[in-house]
Order: C-alpha cells, then structure tokens, then sequence
C-alpha cells in the first residue's frame, strides 16, 4: 500500500455502494455480514424461554428486512450498520414480547434489576420493563440509553460503542455506569 492511501473495510465500501442505489451491493452486503448478524441474534435470544419461536434466522431475516426496507441507507460504516442492526432486533424482541404479554394480562409482575440476567430475561414483562426503563432513560440522556442498547443489546465492546458515538471508550465506561445506576434505581422504584 502506498503512503498516505487508505482502504476502505469491506462492508463500509459495499455500504457505500448501496447508498449510491446498488442494489446488487446489498446481496453482497447480506452475504458477507449473515454470519456476525446471527451470532448477535443468538447472543440477544440466549436465556429466553425455551420453545421461544423467534430462531436467530428468523431474527435476522427480520432485522435485514428493516434494514433494507425504507428510505435510502445512510449506514457511515460497519459499526453503525451494526449498532442499527443491534437496535432493530431490540425493537423486534420488545415487539414480541408486548404481543406474547397481551395474552397473558393479569399476570403478576415481579422486580427486575439491570444485569445480564435481565437482559436475557426469558420472562416478557422484564423486557417490557427494561424497554420502559430504557425510554425512560432516552428521555433524560439519549446518549447513555444508547450506550446501554449497544453495550448489551449489541453486544459491542466500550471502544466499538465509542466508536459508534463519537466519544473515547472511558465516556462509555462512565456512561454505562450511570446508565446502571439510573435504570436500577428506575426498577426498583416501579
């Protein structure tokens, strides 16, 4: 390589491809990140209730087609199509749970914290809970619900969501721990 010349990651080149509207670098973007999108949709459904219906694949599939469904991608590279991606299974996983849970009105709710046990709750209310929380959080600190959504959720190191952000890794570290704090505090008071 010559001095002074960068090269661009795959997925950031094809993503910009596709932003120029072809649609031929959307195939090759499925195929080249189906792989890492479904190990984030396996570690997002780990700890849900056994005989869950939502596969990883069917997570996938579902957060692809929202993905690419809509307006024109704006995507500025690999971390925040996967930060976009992390977000849309969250919302897919919330949607699910909100239907699963109208069948079950009535039902006694429990407390919940922030851990990794919750967010990997197998029960419908806890993630209807934390989404609560989360939104709750949003509306206070957009930034330190984000850092949440892509820490847990996307399963993104602190440096690949300071990255995502814009921020150094130890804002992230400092923002997860409020985050924490402020979302526990918000659980136990419900």
């Amino acid at each position: 390589m010559l001095a002074g010349m960068s090269v661009t990651p795959p997925v950031t080149r094809l993503l910009m491809r596709w932003r120029e509207g072809d649609m031929a670098a959307l195939d090759e973007l499925a195929r080249l990140v189906y792989r890492e999108l479904k190990q984030l949709a396996s570690r997002q459904l780990r700890g849900e209730r056994e005989g869950h219906t939502l596969t990883p694949t069917a997570l996938v599939s579902e957060a692809f087609l929202r993905l690419a469904g809509g307006e024109t991608p704006s995507f500025q590279d690999r971390v925040h199509f996967f930060a976009t991606a992390a977000r849309h299974m969250r919302h897919i996983l919330v949607d699910f749970a909100r239907a699963r849970a109208t069948h079950k009105r009535g039902a006694g709710k429990r407390a919940v914290t922030l851990d990794e046990k919750v967010l990997a709750a197998s029960e419908s209310e806890s993630l209807l809970d934390l989404d609560e929380a989360l939104l709750a959080l949003a509306a206070v600190d957009e930034r330190k619900a984000r850092v949440v959504e892509l820490h847990f959720f996307g399963g993104m190191s602190l440096a690949e969501v300071g990255a995502a952000l814009g921020v150094h890794h130890n804002t992230v570290l400092r923002d997860l721990r409020f985050a924490e704090a402020w979302l526990n505090r918000y659980l136990t008071a419900r």
